[in-house]
């Protein structure tokens, strides 16, 4: 198959699933029930479920009046008629229940290929610092966004997520919010759930998704930097998605906080066996699969301690100094705007002084970079690779970079699918507004 017939294969596939490799990219659905351990044929309850809903739900409409969120007319007992609205609450554990129906990375897909598509909405974050009285950085998040697909069934909603770098000291997660889902005919909320899970959950179903189309062919080992809730995401998700994992070497600038990572993948992941680098470097040095989920501002990661054929989840701000994005094989985002625009952001620094250049725009050269130098591109999009538009450049005999921002499509994509497994559950709580 030439390169242009298997980039058209690539895009048929994330939406008929049958040529995609992740081999299922159609829309979010239930992930695959566990088998029976002692037959390894799926339970009898597991058999009536898939014959009554064929295996695989579907995201429908909504009708009105048949879920919560809907508008209800009520009698007074003068006879008048008055509106009633509720809607449908989520807390973290009905959340996590509900997700477990759910394939994340299934979901996570859907939505990348609709944003390549150019079938997805994001207005501008709303965005509020402040400092507390303890000295702590603060920050309110506001993330709108829509996927839209065309002949299909709008998704909308809103993340609202807080955070303060003081909140880890008083035993708290550093950040927790709440999303909403909107309906598509009232606009009211017919979903509000809590953030903080799937927040980080989504962030580690990108990573996966990354990890699959871009990262090395052959690997049983990881890195991972910075052993808080973000990381322990992504390992609770990389053993249900790559089953050749074996070490994962943790590293943290507080050690306790690493052992603590160790001690809760022994008793969560023992598939998993973690050991304990002693710095950042031998931690990196350590895997051809690195993955940063740290809340630094000022990078620490030259390009000298990537090991060729290394593969690099940046998930954080700025742990990779610009010389690793400079050097890099292939660099892939999430939304090149929305990265270039984040001025706190090393990647997003080096585009908007032209070391680092947008996909199709004329590298600069001389100044910075020296005269003729050549300027490296960012290749693209992942939603991109997913659909096909663009080929998929694995590590080789450099490193290969996936730097993503955080879209508000992917936390509004994984809601919904949550949404639908509370639906068929019966599970959540019913608020009542007025």
């Amino acid at each position: 198959m030439d390169k242009e017939s298997s980039r058209r294969a690539s895009a048929v596939g994330w939406r008929s699933s049958r040529h995609h490799p992740y081999g299922r990219y159609r829309r979010p659905g239930p992930r695959p029930r566990p088998r029976d351990s002692q037959t390894g044929a799926a339970g009898e309850a597991d058999r009536e479920s898939g014959a009554r809903d064929g295996r695989r739900a579907r995201v429908r409409p909504r009708r009105a009046g048949d879920e919560a969120g809907s508008q209800r007319a009520a009698h007074e007992g003068n006879g008048e008629r008055r509106v009633t609205e509720d809607l449908l609450f989520l807390d973290r554990a009905a959340v996590m229940a509900c997700a477990a129906d759910v394939d994340l990375c299934e979901a996570t897909a859907w939505a990348l290929g609709h944003h390549a598509e150019g079938a997805t909405r994001m207005p501008a974050e709303g965005y509020l610092p402040w400092t507390n009285d303890a000295g702590g950085q603060c920050r309110s998040l506001a993330m709108l966004g829509a996927v839209e697909p065309p002949g299909g069934t709008p998704v909308r909603g809103v993340k609202i997520i807080n955070a303060a770098t003081t909140n880890p000291a008083l035993g708290a997660e550093r950040a927790g919010g709440v999303s909403l889902l909107f309906d598509q005919h009232t606009a009211r909320p017919v979903l509000m759930a809590e953030a903080g899970w799937l927040s980080a959950a989504r962030t580690a179903a990108y990573t996966m998704v990354s990890l699959r189309h871009l990262g090395p062919r052959e690997w049983d080992a990881l890195s991972v930097i910075g052993c808080g809730t973000l990381a322990r995401a992504h390992l609770e998700l990389l053993g249900t998605q790559f089953p050749q994992a074996k070490s994962v070497h943790l590293y943290d600038t507080d050690p306790e906080r690493a052992a603590d990572l160790a001690k809760w993948l022994g008793q969560h992941c023992p598939q998993l066996h973690p050991q304990i680098a002693p710095s950042a470097r031998a931690a990196v040095g350590a895997a051809r699969v690195v993955v940063t989920t740290t809340t630094v501002d000022t990078g620490f990661v030259p390009a000298a301690w990537l090991e060729p054929g290394t593969f690099v989840a940046h998930v954080s701000l700025s742990d990779l100094l610009p010389d690793a994005f400079v050097t890099a094989e292939a660099i892939y985002v999430d939304d090149v705007d929305l990265v270039a625009e984040n001025p706190r952001r090393t990647l997003g620094a080096l585009l908007r002084d032209g070391l680092v250049a947008a996909p199709g725009v004329t590298p600069r050269r001389g100044d910075a970079t020296g005269e003729g130098a050549a300027v490296p591109e960012v290749n693209g999009t992942l939603g991109q690779v997913i659909a096909g538009r663009i080929e998929a450049v694995r590590p080789h005999r450099g490193h290969v970079i996936s730097n993503p921002f955080g879209m508000a499509i992917l936390d509004v994509a994984l809601l919904e699918a949550v949404h639908q497994a509370a639906l068929r559950r019966g599970t959540g709580q019913r608020l009542c507004l007025y």
